[in-house]
């Protein structure tokens, strides 16, 4: 029966990488003494495969090796095909290569003898917004006894020749091991894939990710709901469909539930045709993009002078008036529909930004392809449930038509959160360009600013164009107004210690990087005890100390990602330090072994090269995983005392985590 679980556990893992990235290699004779041999890969959506020309530091390049060459010699080094896109890495600090959907590399070969033979291989690296695939290698094979020699008859017969001889090799092959070598066959190399799955080892968060995402939509939507462009047009509407119904009060509410729908269905639509036109992936590759994050970091900047009373941002009158008039002319379905496109446009100026910055953040965080359509449907279902709701209790508008100072004061508060998250944007063009305008303690000094502004503001210590105030009486602070700007007073204070280096970690999320400060008081941090396997877990049994495998990459951006905002806690950073022996394993180091060692995997030879390989390799046969990160606690035997985690950056679940592994070791050594 574990044979049967393991044995179920690699098929799903092939299965699964057999997804992300597959590669076959082509033949091509192209003179009587030159042979092209073309890689060309096929990525799924989201990942993408990284070209030549890579930095040191960086991510794995695609690059072409030598086994054993006999009468064959390199002419020239490997090509890349066309599709290849440049960008600037926020993480690496570097500029990056790679192809989308589909990479083509090509090696030519040049025939130096008449008996010929050759054997090589491609490496390429492969990654996502979540995890990497190991260093992936894709062989190849050359053998013949027509060489130089023999030109004429090899011009003789072309069409024979040229023949592409096909060799589909899938980069699965290299995922999960059937047998291990001789270093797998101690207990350390053992596989614990059932073990790791009876605790539960399940990090798929992509349900979650989307109930994230609908409930940012309905935040956003209640938001946009508060706004002085939407919130006095709910009497107006609703009122209108009373009118129409007249004494037909079921009439009235069914017209007023029509409009709620058209709301949803317009914002939706419109979720619908963002991703359409640009792709999950597209707006992903926003999020590295310094002109975009120029763009939109000026656009927030603009709405944000607008909310806080500088000019007004209105759509032509001539838009709005024309659909008005419209949807009065018109009956039935249409009139409603052209009411809730109405109210679309003349809100445009409160939703705008709103509708803006969401779609922008669920297609640049990871999000699956329906995530903006997810957004939209949640911010659409929480403005438009009210205009149903007050339709069943026409009573209640009387408590809603009442303007007052408070619209604007949700205006300004408005303006400038929306002018906080701005230099956020900012700071990702900054890092692209290492123009070091926005480090990490100008950052949050712009940030400890705004929301002491807000504070003071709240407070009645600052007013702003559009805000009333009366003469007599002066402005008197409401109790709600107090709660929130002491809240933002306290935030801005929680945020002063970050300009000593304090890990502030309620903006990790959102400020620059910890690397990019000047000044610390104090430098700690989490470096690995061992970069080898079986020394750590030597070092652990001698010391009586549970174990961290961190399996992470040079070129892994997540892994980065996690060592700055989760690794810097200082309660992961003490245990990670004073409880565990941290073990990181590079699946990309490029050192060769002493020898090459030969593993048979899906019915494969495949050769383990380097000590990179090896790592990649023991995560795969052990744990029966293939990206990174990828983090597993083991006791001094090598079997797991809890589930593994990869990329998520949930500092409290990694520090129950950590916590939970310590108690299952030290219950273990108390029952042996």
């Amino acid at each position: 029966m574990k044979r049967f679980l393991t044995f179920l556990a690699i098929t799903l893992a092939v299965l699964t990488a057999s997804a992300q990235v597959n590669f076959s290699v082509n033949y091509k004779r192209v003179s009587p003494t030159e042979i092209d041999v073309i890689f060309t890969g096929t990525a799924a959506p989201g990942w993408h495969i990284y070209g030549t020309n890579i930095p040191d530091g960086g991510p794995t390049p695609a690059s072409f090796n030598i086994d054993s060459a006999k009468g064959v010699k390199l002419k020239g080094g490997l090509k890349g095909g066309p599709g290849l896109k440049n960008v600037e890495d926020p993480i690496f600090e570097m500029p990056v290569s790679f192809y989308e959907g589909k990479a083509t590399f090509t090696q030519r070969l040049e025939l130096t003898e008449k008996n010929y033979d050759f054997k090589g291989y491609l490496k390429f690296g492969a990654c996502n917004d979540e995890n990497c695939l190991p260093p992936t290698s894709v062989d190849c094979a050359v053998k013949g006894a027509d060489g130089p020699d023999k030109a004429a008859a090899v011009e003789e017969t072309p069409a024979e020749e040229e023949t592409p001889v096909e060799a589909a090799v899938d980069s699965a092959a290299a995922v999960v091991p059937v047998v291990v070598d001789s270093a797998a066959a101690s207990k350390l190399w053992t596989p614990v894939i059932k073990e790791l799955n009876d605790y539960g080892n399940a990090n798929n968060t992509a349900g979650k990710s989307l109930w994230v995402i609908f409930g940012l939509g309905i935040l956003g939507g209640l938001v946009a709901l508060l706004t002085p462009c939407v919130w006095p047009i709910i009497p107006m509407t609703v009122s209108f469909f009373l009118k129409r119904a007249k004494d037909d009060r079921k009439k009235g509410i069914k017209d007023a539930i029509t409009y709620g729908i058209s709301i949803v269905v317009i914002y939706v639509a419109l979720g619908l045709i963002i991703t359409s036109l640009f792709g999950a992936s597209a707006l992903n590759d926003l999020s590295t993009n310094a002109v975009f994050n120029i763009l939109f970091f000026l656009m927030l900047v603009v709405f944000a002078a607008s909310f806080l009373g500088g000019f007004e941002i209105t759509l032509p009158s001539s838009w709005t008036s024309g659909v008005d008039s419209k949807a009065e002319k018109t009956t039935g379905l249409l009139s409603i529909f052209l009411m809730a496109f109405t109210l679309s446009l003349v809100s445009f100026s409160c939703t705008g930004p709103i509708i803006g910055f969401l779609l922008v953040e669920v297609s640049t965080s990871g999000g699956t392809a329906i995530a903006p359509t997810i957004g939209m449907l949640g911010f659409a279902i929480a403005l438009a449930v009210p205009f149903t709701f007050f339709a069943m209790f026409p009573s209640l508008l009387k408590k809603t038509s009442r303007g007052g100072n408070w619209m604007n004061q949700i205006k300004v508060v408005l303006g400038l959160l929306e002018l906080a998250f701005a230099f956020k944007f900012f700071s990702v063009a900054d890092l692209a360009y290492q123009w070091h305008l926005l480090d990490r303690e100008t950052f949050l000094c712009i940030w400890i600013g705004i929301f002491a502004t807000l504070a003071f503001y709240l407070f009645g210590w600052i007013r702003f164009p559009h805000d009333e105030v009366d003469p007599d009486e002066g402005y008197k602070t409401s109790v709600p107004a107090y709660f929130i700007g002491l809240a933002s007073f306290a935030f801005a204070i929680y945020m002063i210690p970050g300009l000593w280096g304090a890990p502030c970690k309620a903006v990790s999320a959102f400020a620059p990087p910890m690397n990019t400060q000047d000044f610390k008081l104090v430098e700690l941090k989490v470096e690995p005890k061992f970069l080898d396997y079986e020394e750590g877990m030597a070092y652990a049994k001698a010391h009586n100390k549970p174990v961290m495998v961190d399996f992470t990459g040079y070129g892994c951006v997540n892994c980065r990602k996690m060592e700055m905002a989760v690794w810097q806690d200082s309660k992961v950073r003490d245990m990670l330090n004073d409880d565990y022996v941290l073990i990181s394993l590079y699946v990309d180091e490029k050192k060769p072994l002493a020898e090459p060692i030969v593993v048979q995997e899906n019915g494969q030879e495949v050769k383990l090269r380097t000590v990179g390989d090896r790592w990649s390799y023991l995560q795969r046969s052990k744990f029966g995983a293939n990206a990174q990160p990828f983090y597993v606690l083991l006791n001094n035997e090598g079997e797991p005392i809890g589930p593994s985690r990869s990329y998520d950056e949930d500092i409290d679940a990694y520090v129950n985590f950590l916590k939970a592994g310590l108690s299952e070791y030290k219950n273990q050594a108390v029952a042996e």
